[in-house]
């Protein structure tokens, strides 16, 4: 065996693999799309930028079926058998343990001053922040596309419901926005978690550290 493949290997041996191709390529193709309906709703919200831009009809149609194909990816992305890994991830989003709750607690400990307990929970793939954001985000995307919905086809509405329809999108707008930044905060905290992201791989120091418990799982799976 040449040395080469000797470093290879070894390499190897110091990741695992976090995000395969489709979970990464629904990330992203999402992230997009989220971007495309901040910068257009923000163009059709405040005047001065429609006033730069122009075309706000062409504005309002790319921000609607933006919005209309927002849940695409995530459905194309577990329909078939190359979404094994999504699908298990969104099992992993709903399913709460012990260790979330007890990261929760710790959560609240430091932000209190309290002093936390030594031991640390054994977390899986992802942090009980993480499934909130997920979650939040999941939930709060579909309420947008109803309330966008019924803006853009009002007629059949009374008044009352487009009024309310109207103070729902665009204050959760303005926090899943928030939300938003405060997730690409965190991403760019932590190099590693991006690069995963990116590359797919993070290295076993980093899963021991943040995923003790997927790591065991992962490493199971690969016996």
């Amino acid at each position: 065996m040449s040395a080469t493949h000797v470093t290879a290997e070894k390499s190897k041996q110091r990741v695992v693999l976090r995000f395969d191709r489709v979970e990464r390529a629904v990330h992203w193709v999402n992230a997009a799309l989220f971007l495309i309906l901040i910068v257009t709703g923000a163009a059709l919200y405040f005047t001065p930028l429609i006033a730069l831009v122009g075309r706000r009809r062409l504005i309002e149609q790319v921000h609607l079926y933006v919005g209309l194909s927002l849940p695409l990816p995530l459905l194309v992305g577990v329909a078939g058998s190359w979404g094994r890994g999504l699908r298990r991830d969104v099992n992993r989003i709903n399913g709460w343990t012990e260790a979330d709750l007890q990261w929760l607690r710790g959560l609240v400990d430091t932000a209190s001053g309290r002093r936390q307990t030594a031991l640390r929970p054994q977390l899986g793939k992802f942090n009980a922040g993480q499934k909130l954001n997920a979650a939040f985000v999941a939930g709060g995307g579909l309420v947008m596309l109803g309330t966008g919905a019924l803006l853009h086809w009002y007629v059949p509405f009374p008044l009352s419901w487009r009024a309310g329809a109207t103070f729902v999108h665009n204050w959760l707008a303005v926090t899943l926005v928030i939300v938003i930044v405060g997730h690409i905060t965190l991403a760019v905290a932590d190099r590693e978690a991006l690069r995963a992201m990116l590359g797919g791989r993070v290295s076993r120091a980093w899963a021991a550290r943040h995923a003790p418990a997927w790591l065991d799982e992962s490493a199971d799976q690969q016996q």
